[in-house]
């Protein structure tokens, strides 16, 4: 494994609490007790993948377990330069395990172990199990559900993919990034009210 660096950002908090699902707060079905789960690590923050790695080790094991498309992860390398690409996850969210144990799996296979070698910008936020913390790094995302890829290009949202990918993330992410779709993918069956802000979020401009 890579050693752990954060390249001078802000340390990511960690918190431990009780094993949740993806959709929680407000309105979610309400969980088992505390005392009934066993704790799972929430980084909040700014993070790196040696860091996630490192808090919730199960992510490595699933990275193991995926089968991405490696032409389709190498395909990114060559997408037009410019964009950034944020990710939300919950270190304590089993989709966000999925989506992007699959992705890492891809960037090992394909030999792109460093982000700065990719043409867009690669961030990921760590978020609570509510999604209102970071709460300096969540204005104006709107966001829902874990893990959510927000693509962006000249400061504007042009799309994201949402929770679940419905052709495999590698696949879904490079369609954002080329162009070929727009707004909100996912293969959850309310798209329609997950979409981004039709405005520039500060700071992006």
């Amino acid at each position: 494994m890579r050693p752990l660096s954060n390249g001078g950002r802000t340390p990511a908090i960690l918190v431990l609490g009780a094993a949740l699902g993806c959709a929680t707060g407000p309105g979610s079905a309400p969980s088992a007790p505390a005392a009934e789960a066993p704790a799972t690590p929430a980084l909040l923050g700014e993070v790196s993948r040696d860091e996630v790695e490192a808090a919730v080790p199960s992510w490595v094991a699933a990275e193991v377990e995926a089968a991405p498309d490696a032409e389709a992860v190498q395909a990114l390398a060559d997408v037009a330069p410019g964009a950034r690409v944020t990710v939300y996850l919950g270190t304590w969210c089993a989709d966000s395990r999925r989506e992007l144990a699959r992705l890492w799996r891809g960037f090992d296979e394909a030999g792109l172990l460093d982000p700065a070698e990719l043409p867009f910008e690669l961030a990921y936020v760590g978020v609570g199990r509510d999604k209102d913390e970071p709460a300096d790094l969540l204005a104006g995302v709107g966001l829902r559900y874990v893990p959510t890829f927000v693509v962006e290009r000249d400061g504007r949202e042009v799309g994201r993919m949402v929770e679940v990918s419905p052709h495999g993330i590698e696949h879904d992410l490079l369609a954002l990034l080329r162009g070929e779709a727009r707004g909100v993918v996912t293969a959850r069956d309310d798209a329609e009210e997950l979409a981004g802000p039709a405005t520039p979020r500060p700071g992006r401009e």
